[in-house]
């Protein structure tokens, strides 16, 4: 039976794909089959555009595109926005049965969030869900990228907050943008102080793989 981990990040643009697909290269160069899968991107032109597409090369997976997203829109805005636009709204069943295909296709599969977890998917006369959701229906728990540097304790600790008010499990966070100053140091301290969930790697602007125990990662994925 397939397992999966979920990646969500404090907020947009803060390299939650760059960390996705050096967590899943790291994997996979230690043997592990990880595949991939993303419920809605918005604001790429194809699927080797995206930050799906990205992630399958750099990841080194070949995964078919059908498998790595659901719902692929042209507007840069967030996932609902962009739907509501074009016309074409997420829907459920799609997700859960796109998501039966990839788990039956890989052992392990890490789903990547879009932007943070408060993030809007659907929202229209019929149906309104969020991020939060999808996490829910797929049944996964949660890894929590965060910048490292100033205004990172408050963005890092109100997301595992939130989350554990609302029943979404946490194992950790992944730490990027990292330069090893002073303040960053303190920042890791207290993120983990302050949350009491561990840091499990960090990872420099231009790292080609995940420093972190690759065995202790896979245990993860539920």
């Amino acid at each position: 039976m397939s397992k999966g981990l979920f990646i969500t990040g404090t907020g947009t643009d803060i390299g939650k794909t760059y960390v996705t697909a050096l967590l899943i290269k790291s994997l996979r160069r230690k043997g592990y089959d990880v595949g991939y899968y993303k419920a809605a991107i918005s604001g790429a032109p194809s699927v080797g555009a995206s930050d799906a597409g990205y992630v399958n090369k750099t990841a080194h997976i070949g995964e078919d595109e059908d498998l790595l997203l659901s719902y692929l829109y042209d507007h840069a805005v967030s996932p609902h926005l962009a739907a509501r636009w074009e016309k074409r709204p997420v829907e459920k069943e799609v997700i859960l049965q796109d998501w039966q295909r990839v788990t039956a296709a890989y052992p392990y599969v890490t789903v990547e969030g879009s932007g943070g977890i408060i993030c809007p998917i659907r929202d229209d006369e019929k149906a309104f869900f969020q991020l939060e959701d999808i996490v829910r229906w797929l049944k996964l728990p949660s890894l929590i990228v965060s910048p490292a540097g100033l205004g990172a304790i408050n963005d890092a600790v109100l997301t595992a907050f939130y989350m554990k008010e609302k029943g979404l499990p946490v194992q950790g966070f992944i730490i990027n943008h990292y330069t090893g100053s002073p303040m960053e140091q303190d920042n890791l301290r207290m993120i983990e102080k302050l949350s009491g969930k561990p840091i499990l790697a960090v990872v420099a602007d231009n790292d080609e793989v995940l420093d972190a125990d690759a065995d202790a990662i896979i245990r993860l994925y539920q």
